[in-house]
């Protein structure tokens, strides 16, 4: 059993720490302060179940589905590219996190709908966690051990990138530094969004 869970948490790290769109969505929410913890639990329960539908069959299904990954890729790409472009003209404004702050924050509802179109829209998500992670779990001896240690390694990475990126928010609010983090979102969504398009 412990093996099992190991495994799952190995693995499920070494997959999520890559910087993605995912991570930088929940960088920057955390920055903002702008409902973070939220967003990082919607993040874990999210992943804890794409990863419990690879492990217990899903994984097996998409894998002879092309269609259904087409429409996840072109939907992807589309919002990323509308969330990158977002994200490149906050880049180009003069404003620092604390202006930015001060214009109002989101509701929690549209924080995490923009929260749950970056994790589901995104089909990368679906090659990590349903594909990856999941036939990996198919094998283990333990299952449901393997998803909860899966499940650890995501509940670890987002509420630890949540707290430090808001423990850090003062030091980072000065409009440079606010500006970079922005670039940095906007290229990693046309990124992901451009290598959908062309794969």
């Amino acid at each position: 059993m412990w093996q099992s869970y190991l495994n799952g948490l190995l693995v499920a790290f070494g997959l999520i720490m890559a910087i993605g769109t995912q991570n930088a969505f929940v960088l920057a929410q955390s920055l903002r302060r702008e409902h973070h913890l939220q967003v990082a639990l919607l993040c874990v329960v999210c992943d804890a179940l794409l990863v419990a539908a690879g492990v217990f069959g899903l994984a097996t299904v998409l894998a002879h589905n092309p269609t259904l990954l087409a429409v996840a890729r072109w939907g992807g790409a589309l919002f990323l590219l509308w969330y990158g472009s977002k994200a490149l003209r906050r880049a180009c404004s003069s404003q620092s996190l604390e202006q930015a702050g001060n214009a109002g924050l989101r509701s929690r509802k549209a924080v995490l709908l923009s929260a749950l179109a970056v994790t589901l829209l995104n089909p990368h998500v679906y090659l990590d966690t349903v594909l990856l992670i999941g036939s990996v779990g198919a094998q283990q001896g333990v299952p449901g051990a393997y998803v909860a240690g899966a499940t650890s390694a995501s509940l670890l990475w987002f509420f630890g990138l949540a707290l430090a990126a808001a423990w850090l928010a003062p030091w980072l609010a000065r409009p440079n530094t606010w500006r970079l983090v922005d670039l940095m979102v906007a290229v990693m969504m046309f990124a992901v969004a451009a290598q959908l398009v062309f794969a």
